[in-house]
């Protein structure tokens, strides 16, 4: 699905089955609930939310939902990534498998607050 071209986070969504589109529109909903100054835009082809710099990218792939990027001072643990760590700053959830909201926030959560003390220094 990496040759999905939409101007917009809406219009990315609408590209996929329901199903995934669910899965995408929470991710959306945990960022603008956790970011809600955070500017939507689509980078590399991908939804994504701006705060002072790149906040989270956010695909669909045939196979799973992947974020980008997490960075080791978002506050999990390896045991917590393990399971869903794929590639270098990259969270991929299942599409088989129900989405980890609580998880995904935690994460958001973290990149927030990582973010926001960039603009302060």
């Amino acid at each position: 699905m990496q040759n999905v071209k939409s101007k917009t986070i809406d219009g990315y969504i609408k590209l996929f089955p329901k199903d995934i589109a669910d899965r995408l529109k929470t991710v959306r909903k945990i960022v603008n609930k956790n970011a809600p100054e955070a500017i939507e835009v689509i980078s590399y082809r991908m939804p994504a939310f701006k705060l002072n710099g790149i906040l989270i990218y956010f695909a669909a792939y045939k196979d799973h939902l992947g974020i980008y990027p997490v960075t080791k001072s978002m506050g999990l643990t390896s045991a917590e990534i393990k399971k869903y760590k794929t590639g270098k700053g990259t969270l991929n959830f299942p599409n088989d498998e129900k989405l980890p909201t609580a998880f995904i926030e935690r994460v958001i959560k973290n990149k927030t607050k990582e973010n926001r003390a960039r603009k302060k220094k």
